[in-house]
């Protein structure tokens, strides 16, 4: 029996020979699919002063203010990751200036990486999975209607650093899991 890249025959659950968890095998040729977490990259962009968010246009919680975020492409450094999410989603062009957090949400089995920018002009649109995209003052935030957990963290930790100064990389909030929208 010979490895490929990829499996020629149906797969089957068990603990392959050297591992500790049940991973999904091919029964031909013992190709071993391993299923690992999705990363997520986004930002925290301001523009004088201003936050940049976006309404989604798309499942899940469409009609949601969150971040401009999403899944990173194969082959992508996450801060270029992070750069094409807010051009695909508002048309916004940032530069990163450091990275904010690092949030696990186990129950997605995803880790999201979300940067510090501040976008480069102020030319912002609704890109394909955007409703609509706009500049919040603090104030102005639409607390009630954010799309996940994690872009309240991300706002929070953002407004709690730039009070500070403190550009500590940030995590879950004590006792935060992401399970709850």
């Amino acid at each position: 029996m010979t490895r490929s890249d990829k499996p020629r025959g149906p797969c089957v659950t068990r603990i392959p020979e050297g591992d500790n968890r049940p991973r999904l095998i091919c029964d031909e040729c013992g190709f071993v699919a391993y299923e690992n977490p999705k990363v997520v990259v986004g930002s925290v962009t301001r523009w004088d002063g201003r936050i940049l968010l976006c309404r989604r246009a798309i499942e899940p919680r469409r009609g949601f203010w969150t971040l401009p975020a999403g899944y990173l492409e194969l082959h992508e450094d996450t801060a270029t990751g992070a750069c094409r999410e807010a051009f695909e989603e508002a048309c916004a062009r940032i530069e990163i200036d450091g990275l904010l957090a690092v949030y696990n949400i186990r129950r997605l089995s995803q880790v999201q990486l979300i940067y510090r920018a501040r976008l480069l002009d102020a030319g912002i649109a609704p890109g394909p999975e955007s409703l609509e995209v706009r500049l919040f003052a603090p104030e102005e935030i639409p607390w009630d209607e954010l799309a996940f957990p994690s872009v309240r963290w991300a706002l929070e930790q953002d407004f709690e650093a730039a009070r500070t100064g403190d550009r500590t990389t940030h995590g879950n909030p004590p006792g935060a899991t992401g399970n709850l929208r």
